[in-house]
């Protein structure tokens, strides 16, 4: 799905009412409703491009009227008032366009050589922001555990900034977890602050999966308890701990380009 038409055949909607306007704005709003449709809701023109360079599964566009532009060949394409565009827009003012891509189904075949696990990290940006980052260094894997953000909220497809794509993501429950890993040949080390932490600065990350918690709480007793071993990013006295998305950060560094 590379090239992009401009089609005269676009459909025009004028009501908030429209069905496929109601269900944007449902898929913007509700997980259950992406997690039961199997798409998530993407908005603006760099999203779009992105879609469209990696090969995602575009459904529908809706344009906002006003701003038409060519649109991906054989996908459905709409014109929307100003007024049921924002009905339907997670965002105030966005220029558009909406589009729905399908949830990407990653093959379990080649096991990864690296993987990040966020347990309970409830911040979409932090989510987002882990995705984006382990895509940039090539991290093989982000895995989710616990309680995390649905990384199809709107807010994490923004963070993300297209590596939803492209990063092979993986929803996990907790007691899955040691098996997959065990699968991969992957010990798990997990960041903690705890006498018994090894400073990340003595080790070799290279073929490992590195958990990292909430700030608040950190990792849980059940995830530490499966970790083979505990490391630390040394900080200057007085700190407390780093915000999730920037330790995850500087571990997969540590774990992909070191």
């Amino acid at each position: 799905m590379s090239s992009r038409t401009l089609s005269a055949e676009m459909e025009r909607i004028a009501s908030r009412k429209n069905p496929l306007i109601r269900d944007l704005r449902q898929l913007g709003r509700e997980k259950e409703a992406r997690m039961r449709q199997g798409v998530f809701l993407c908005d603006g023109d760099k999203l779009l491009s992105e879609a469209i360079g990696n090969g995602a599964r575009i459904r529908e566009i809706v344009f906002r009227e006003g701003h038409e532009q060519p649109a991906p060949e054989g996908v459905r394409a709409f014109v929307a008032s100003e007024d049921a565009f924002s009905f339907a827009s997670p965002l105030v003012n966005s220029p558009g366009p909406l589009f729905t891509v399908e949830i990407p189904r990653w093959e379990d075949t080649v096991p990864p050589t690296s993987a990040v696990v966020l347990e309970n990290v409830q911040d979409p940006g932090n989510v987002g922001t882990v995705l984006r980052t382990a895509a940039a260094l090539g991290c093989g894997a982000v895995i989710l555990t616990g309680d995390c953000a649905d990384p199809y909220n709107p807010k994490t497809v923004r963070g993300a900034m297209g590596a939803l794509f492209r990063q092979r993501l993986l929803q996990i429950p907790l007691e899955e977890l040691a098996g997959t890993l065990r699968r991969w040949e992957l010990p798990l080390y997990g960041a903690a602050l705890s006498p018994e932490s090894e400073d990340v600065r003595t080790l070799s990350l290279r073929r490992t999966a590195v958990a990292v918690g909430n700030e608040g709480k950190g990792l849980s007793r059940e995830i530490l308890a499966l970790c083979d071993k505990k490391i630390i990013l040394p900080m200057t006295p007085g700190s407390e701990s780093l915000n999730a998305a920037v330790a995850a950060s500087i571990l997969m560094w540590e774990m992909c380009l070191k």
